[in-house]
């Protein structure tokens, strides 16, 4: 009997990319909640820190790209750019404030 011949029915593919894998899957892996994208229109503080500068106002058009906020966190100034193109529909963080993981910073529309 071939190693493989006792799994043959267990086996399942996972297609990732370009490359095809044959493997067995757990059960835990097989019961996980899907990954579901967070609203691209809804962008989030990544982790706590502070706001070093605010680049967006209310009604203001944006790119794909463009400077939205600078977020100070473990003394790094990380800039969050606009996941989309539309307009800022609401600002929620103000230079100075100190902000929580996942707290919606900037809303677009």
């Amino acid at each position: 009997m071939k190693k493989d011949d006792k799994y043959s029915g267990k086996l399942k593919t996972l297609n990732i990319e370009y490359f095809k894998y044959r493997t067995l899957l757990t059960e835990k892996f097989q019961k996980r909640k899907v990954y579901q994208a967070k609203d691209p229109k809804m962008v989030l503080a990544f982790m706590p820190g502070t706001i070093r500068k605010v680049s967006v106002k209310e009604g203001e058009k944006v790119k794909a790209g463009d400077l939205l906020l600078v977020l100070d966190a473990m003394k790094m100034k990380n800039q969050i750019l606009s996941p989309l193109e539309g307009v800022v529909k609401k600002v929620n963080a103000k230079t100075g404030n100190i902000v929580a993981k996942d707290q919606v910073l900037i809303e677009l529309e």
